[in-house]
C-alpha cells in the first residue's frame, strides 16, 4: 500500500527537494507552504502553518484523499541573526511562532490520524547549532532547542502508541535561508564582530550540503522497523564532531573554540 507523506515548507531548499524525491519514488505527498513552488511534481497546498485555522483546512482536503498519514516532516523554518539585545519582541515572537508553534499546530492535527492506524512517524527538521548557543544566531539556536525539548516530551508521552517521533539536526545546507533569515538592527558596538560572524556564517552555508542528499536517509528512518532514536544528525563531519567535543570539554575551552571559528 502506498504512504502518505505531509511535508511543511516546500517552496524551495529542503523541503522542495525532499517533496520531489518521495513523488518520484511513488509516495503520496502532500505540501504545506503558503506559496506554490514552479518546480514542484507534488500537490501544494497553500497554507500558512502559523495560523491554526489554515492548518485543520489543509488537513481536511488532505484526508479528502487518503484516510492515512504515515510521515509528517515538520520541515519550515527561518533562521534569524543579530545580537541577543538588539533583537524585538515581534521578531522574536515570529522566530519562534514558525520554528516551533507551527510544527505543534501540524503535529496536533496529525496525530488523531496516526493514532487510528496506531502508526506512524514524525519527524522534526532541527539543526546542530541547537546544542550550543551559537554567537549573532542565540534566538535561531533557542527555537531549534525547544523543538528538540517538545520532541523529548512528545516520545514519553507516545510511548505506550505505534507512534514515533524525532529530529533531525541538521547541519550547515545549500538553501536559500540567508535571504529569508530575519535580521535584527546591529547595534555599533557589534557592528564589527557581527560582520566578520555573518561572513562565515554565509560561507558554510554556501559549501553545506546538497538538500537532496537527506531524502535517502529520511526514507530509510521511514522504513526501517526498529524504532527511531530521539535524535540524528546530519551534516559536516566537523559540525558533527562539535556536539560531541561540547560534552566533553569544560564550556570555557568549547567557548573559545566556537569564538575562534566564527572569527569573533
Amino acid at each position: 500500500m502506498f504512504k502518505t507523506i505531509i511535508i511543511t515548507g516546500t517552496s524551495s531548499g529542503v523541503g522542495l527537494a525532499l517533496g520531489n524525491y518521495f513523488h518520484e519514488k511513488g509516495y503520496l505527498v502532500f505540501g504545506l507552504s503558503r506559496s506554490i513552488p514552479e518546480k514542484a511534481q507534488f500537490k501544494t497546498i497553500p497554507t500558512d502553518i502559523t495560523q491554526k485555522e489554515e492548518v485543520k483546512s489543509a488537513f481536511r482536503q488532505i484526508l479528502e484523499q487518503t484516510e492515512r498519514i504515515d510521515l509528517l516532516i515538520n520541515n519550515a523554518g527561518k533562521g534569524m541573526v543579530g545580537a541577543v539585545e538588539d533583537a524585538t519582541q515581534e521578531e522574536i515572537l515570529g522566530l519562534f511562532t514558525l520554528n516551533l508553534v507551527a510544527a505543534v499546530n501540524t503535529i496536533s492535527e496529525t496525530l488523531p490520524v496516526m493514532r487510528k492506524e496506531n502508526k506512524g512517524k514524525i519527524i522534526n527538521i532541527s539543526s546542530i547549532g541547537s546544542v550550543m548557543g551559537l554567537p549573532f544566531r542565540g534566538f535561531y539556536s533557542a527555537s531549534k532547542s525547544s523543538l528538540d525539548m517538545v520532541t523529548e516530551a512528545l516520545r514519553y508521552e507516545l510511548k505506550n502508541t505505534g507512534i514515533e517521533v524525532c529530529t533531525i539536526n541538521l547541519g550547515d545546507v545549500q538553501t536559500n535561508i540567508a535571504e529569508n533569515r530575519i535580521r535584527s538592527k546591529i547595534s555599533e558596538i557589534y557592528a564589527y564582530d557581527f560582520e566578520k560572524v555573518y561572513d562565515r556564517m554565509n560561507i558554510d552555508v554556501n559549501t553545506g550540503f546538497d538538500p537532496k542528499e537527506l531524502a535517502p536517509f529520511i526514507e530509510k528512518l521511514l522504513l526501517q522497523k526498529s524504532r527511531l532514536k530521539p535524535h540524528y544528525f546530519f551534516g559536516a563531519f566537523i559540525q558533527k564532531l562539535s556536539i560531541w567535543v561540547k560534552l566533553i570539554i569544560p564550556q570555557k575551552w568549547f567557548e573559545k573554540i566556537i569564538a575562534k571559528y566564527s572569527g569573533i
